[in-house]
């Protein structure tokens, strides 16, 4: 079996960062098909990266279509799928993102325990002084 080998030091080079770049997770988005009308479907996003991620799901897609990912903290973004797998494809994004940003937790005001919310009466620091 003939492998995908890089066959010169700028494609190792950019094979390695590629990886380096990559955020492992696991979540779920919802994602456009836009060929299709803007049909909309839940998919697991299994690594993601500043240029694009791998998602997995039940939707069908092919090779090049439109899609828009809305992804937690970052929003709507358009992009490409530029290759499918047996339940999984990756899609290039259109513009960079901050996988960071996505990873990031959300916290409102009534997820935290009373004793930590602020009322907004409050004229000093949080902290007491010594």
């Amino acid at each position: 079996m003939d492998s995908q080998r890089p066959t010169s030091v700028d494609e190792e080079v950019a094979a390695l960062s590629r990886a380096a770049d990559r955020d492992s997770l696991f979540m779920q988005a919802q994602l456009a098909v836009l060929a299709s009308g803007g049909a909309s479907a839940t998919v697991r996003v299994r690594n993601l990266s500043p240029g694009g991620m791998l998602a997995e799901g039940k939707v069908a897609v092919a090779q090049g279509a439109a899609v828009e990912v809305d992804l937690r903290n970052v929003g709507r973004v358009a992009g490409r799928v530029i290759w499918v797998g047996e339940g999984k494809f990756g899609i290039a994004f259109d513009r960079t993102i901050d996988p960071q940003a996505v990873r990031r937790q959300v916290v409102s005001q009534s997820d935290l325990p009373p004793h930590l919310r602020r009322t907004g009466l409050e004229t000093g620091p949080l902290y007491r002084r010594r």
